[in-house]
């Protein structure tokens, strides 16, 4: 890898037809300041409006900007982790192409790195343009993940971060499909530090992550990295039975020195019966996910399908090109290896 780019960029894109340009300006002056050499991966993540042919246009025209095209939408995790399969760099920053996170900080993450650290991840000091509703759903979020994982998930960090390449190789080798990428790289370890940032107002487009991604976004934080559902469920197992039993001690005193009229009827029986119901259906949708989640990954199926890249002739996925473990069974391995190359002039 010494005659690679010193560092690669990845960004997942997905309708962002609107940013593309201008990211693409942003992250050009922001790499190009540090007088080293470069690479800019965009994914494609099965978009619609016309950014795949934006991007193959900009890669026509500038040989350090490579693209890869999904088969369809796979999800912005899986496209991250595309991006690092096939990313070559010493370094590997991962940034959203909506412009949230401002190029303009990549400087100071690689001024990070160089100071010997092997993962830096950018900490939102402020967000601008958001909801409160969304600040605060953000808030609680990350603060619930961080008091319930096993693992030190820095709080306020979102994807945007620099990994050094023994990072992203370990990364590389962790091929579950329910991802969660900034718990993935706390996980690996090495040395770890925090650059705050003010993330920025969307200039173009809607956000990505409506309510419901964010709430199965969540599902798939929790359940990868913690057991905490499945040992509430044990507490408050035995705080129901402690409960009905002395429940039972009252009702059974209060008959007999009130008489058998006190608390006569049915009502409180199907109360308790539909109480109990309830969360017995909510200890089975808990580990229903456990499970799903252990199905899917069973199943061993390619985390993507790759349609068409531009600028990535003849590159290899970063796995069999350092001898490293083949990305999930053969059948995502001949999908990954040999992806169709966009014609040159496609988009043009």
């Amino acid at each position: 890898m010494s005659d690679g780019p010193v560092y690669s960029v990845v960004a997942p894109v997905f309708n962002e037809v609107g940013n593309i340009r201008l990211f693409y300006r942003e992250v050009k002056g922001a790499l190009d300041s540090t007088g080293e050499t470069w690479e800019l991966l965009l994914v494609n993540d099965g978009s619609t409006d016309g950014s795949l042919e934006l991007m193959l246009k900009l890669a026509s025209a500038d040989q350090r900007l490579r693209v890869i095209s999904f088969a369809r939408n796979f999800g912005h995790q899986i496209a991250v982790t595309a991006g690092v399969d096939y990313a070559v760099g010493r370094a590997i920053i991962l940034i959203d192409a909506d412009l949230q996170d401002p190029p303009a900080v990549i400087p100071r993450l690689i001024d990070k790195w160089k100071e010997g650290f092997d993962v830096v991840y950018a900490v939102r000091a402020e967000r601008r343009g958001e909801s409160v509703w969304k600040r605060l759903s953000a808030k609680l979020f990350y603060r619930l993940i961080h008091r319930i994982t096993d693992i030190n998930i820095p709080l306020d960090t979102g994807d945007f971060r620099l990994m050094d390449e023994r990072v992203a190789q370990v990364l590389r080798q962790m091929r579950e499909h329910r991802r969660f990428i900034r718990g993935m790289t706390s996980w690996v370890g090495f040395k770890q530090t925090g650059v705050e940032y003010v993330r920025e107002e969307r200039v173009w487009g809607e956000t990505k992550y409506p309510l419901r991604k964010m709430i199965a976004f969540g599902l798939d934080a929790v359940t990868s990295f913690s057991f905490f559902p499945l040992q509430i469920m044990i507490y408050l197992s035995l705080v129901l039975g402690v409960a009905s039993l002395l429940v039972g001690i009252v009702i059974t005193f209060l008959r007999l020195t009130q008489g058998e009229e006190f608390f006569g009827g049915q009502a409180t029986t199907i109360v308790l019966l539909l109480l109990l119901s309830s969360f017995q259906l909510f200890f089975l949708f808990v580990i229903g996910q456990y499970v799903a989640r252990t199905y899917d990954e069973s199943r061993d199926r390619p985390l993507y399908v790759i349609a068409a890249t531009a600028g990535l002739a003849g590159r290899k996925t970063a796995q069999r090109r350092q001898g490293a473990a083949e990305p999930g069974s053969a059948t995502a391995a001949a999908i990954v290896r040999e992806p169709v190359e966009a014609a040159p002039h496609a988009g043009a």
